[in-house]
């Protein structure tokens, strides 16, 4: 199986990752608490459209490394500059989802961007998600400490409920088959549990409002209206109005798993944000 792996430190990491095709490189990196795996319909659309496409397991989760510590945003980014240089990869596009934002925004402001030429920001928890003293329209520390406190109860339990969020599930609205929220959940399930519990703490604490200002490649923002898991106002609209030059398309009704349920739309708006200059 192919691996990246860090040199040095106690606790090397090892970063599994698929690359397939030829072409301009695309860089794909899931969210939380998922793998690469989710961007399965995109990787085959992209690597037949005649590019690059390599997705790789954050370490903790999928068929990567899981080691104890690690998982703040700083590691994270680096575990990225490790994919692009050991690839020897040269104008990259990132397309980070959901938390995986948070690894692109840091990559930009901690390696100055460094090989990438565009980014690509989808259902992001960029800039900022926790309620505080000056982001008072975030979300309450409570929602996350629940997280916590029902994965350690019970994580499949949880994982479960939370897939049913992430694709907008209700008793009258289906917008995804059984099988597929079966598949879903797989998915996470692999994840080291430690891994699972800390990156909450990282998705939902990291402020990343004075990043925005490292951004000078262009960008691209999609973010689905009916979002139960990161809600669209405070996240990507307040991005939206920070990067200067950015594309801010919203997509209405779409769940947080818009990567699913709304992928030709997805697949179509990423092939021509790649096919501009």
């Amino acid at each position: 199986m192919p691996f990246i792996e860090s040199a040095g430190g106690r606790d090397p990491v090892k970063l599994y990752y698929e690359d397939w095709g030829e072409g301009k490189p695309v860089v794909f990196i899931h969210g939380w608490p998922s793998s690469h795996r989710m961007w399965e319909n995109q990787l085959l659309h992209f690597a037949a459209k005649g590019y690059r496409v390599i997705a790789y397991d954050r370490r903790g989760f999928g068929q990567s490394f899981k080691p104890w510590s690690g998982y703040d945003y700083n590691h994270l980014a680096d575990d990225l500059k490790l994919v692009l240089d050991t690839l020897d990869l040269q104008d990259v596009t990132l397309v980070g989802f959901s938390m995986g934002g948070g690894e692109v925004v840091r990559y930009c402001s901690r390696h100055n961007a460094a090989r990438v030429k565009k980014i690509a920001l989808i259902s992001s928890i960029i800039p900022f998600l926790l309620k505080t003293a000056d982001h008072p329209e975030g979300i309450d520390q409570s929602v996350f400490d629940g997280f916590i406190e029902k994965i350690i109860d019970d994580r499949p339990a949880f994982l479960t409920g939370f897939g049913k969020d992430f694709f907008g599930e209700t008793l009258l609205h289906h917008p995804v088959s059984q099988p597929l929220l079966d598949w879903a959940h797989s998915l996470t399930l692999p994840a080291s549990p430690k891994a699972t519990i800390d990156c909450v703490g990282s998705f939902s604490a990291t402020d990343f409002r004075s990043e925005l200002s490292a951004i000078k490649v262009p960008t691209l923002i999609i973010h689905g209206d009916d979002d139960k898991i990161v809600p669209h106002d405070i996240t990507s609209e307040q991005t939206a109005k920070a990067v200067s030059g950015s594309v801010y398309k919203v997509y209405p009704g779409a769940p947080h798993g818009l990567f699913i349920t709304h992928r030709d739309e997805l697949n179509k708006d990423l092939e021509d944000f790649l096919g501009t200059i």
